[in-house]
């Protein structure tokens, strides 16, 4: 029997299969079920099971919350412009500047430590995050300046998806699907070096400390660190995360409470 709130979960289930790049058939590979079951989800005839909601969680690496959540969407588009909002929720417009500075320190960060066999997606997630916020606490300005949303596994980065998928047609990188610990993962191999003239001496600073705290975390270890930085406590549900907050953390995660500790080990 199709229901109104069948037809929206799967409705959404095929919005984020599709910004994911998979076809049915792959998809209902990685869930474990057949592509005509998948196909009957999708058209809101068949309710899905907990433990395949669990599942869809970890591949499109949201929250439970967020494939049954129907508020706002946010669409995001690659382009100079303002943010708007509209009939069917945020449309955010990313500068170029943004999108360069985006691409290559997604690179220096692969290049850097994309072979280590925990960096799936959700790692590159949090490391962008805390490069993000550590670098505006410590100057005031942004680098990435990209937009984190609250979900249940942490700060995840809007504009990602898209921006990946541009570097992949520009054979910037490449996706691979492997396993960690028996659990799928989304990994990005670099295909080439980062331009490193379009990064500041003092931004490869921040991007170079972040790694070497972070980088060795897996996705769990690394999700539930960031549940304890206050930008991601003091936020809603669903809602973006300020930048602003970043100035109430509390020492163990300050950038320049670090500083200071590295100081002291000189």
């Amino acid at each position: 029997m199709i229901t109104t709130i069948n037809r929206q979960i799967g409705k959404r289930i095929k919005e984020l299969r599709e910004s994911a790049g998979l076809s049915q058939e792959e998809l209902s590979a990685r869930l474990g079920v057949k592509r005509v079951t998948l196909s009957s989800i999708e058209n809101g005839e068949r309710k899905i099971t907990a433990e395949e909601l669990k599942k869809l969680a970890d591949i499109f690496n949201v929250s439970a919350d967020d494939i049954l959540n129907q508020e706002e969407s946010i669409e995001v588009v690659l382009e100079k412009g303002k943010n708007k909002k509209g009939e069917k929720g945020i449309r955010i417009s990313v500068p170029q500047e943004n999108v360069e500075k985006f691409k290559e320190v997604l690179l220096y960060i692969l290049n850097k430590v994309g072979a280590k066999p925990n960096i799936g997606e959700t790692v590159l997630y949090k490391l962008l995050y805390f490069i993000d916020f550590n670098f505006y606490e410590k100057y005031e300005e942004q680098l990435i300046g990209a937009m984190y949303i609250k979900n249940k596994y942490g700060p995840t980065p809007v504009e990602f998806r898209k921006i990946v998928e541009q570097m992949e047609n520009d054979k910037e990188i490449i996706e691979a699907q492997k396993e960690f610990f028996k659990y799928p993962q989304r990994k990005y191999l670099p295909l080439r070096k980062p331009d490193l003239s379009k990064l500041k001496a003092h931004e490869k600073e921040i991007i170079d400390k972040v790694l070497e705290r972070l980088s060795d975390m897996t996705a769990k270890e690394i999700s539930e660190y960031s549940h304890g930085d206050v930008p991601w406590i003091v936020t809603e549900d669903g809602k973006s995360i300020e930048y602003e907050t970043v100035f109430y953390r509390t020492k163990a995660y300050s950038e320049r409470n670090i500083d200071d500790e590295d100081r002291r080990d000189i």
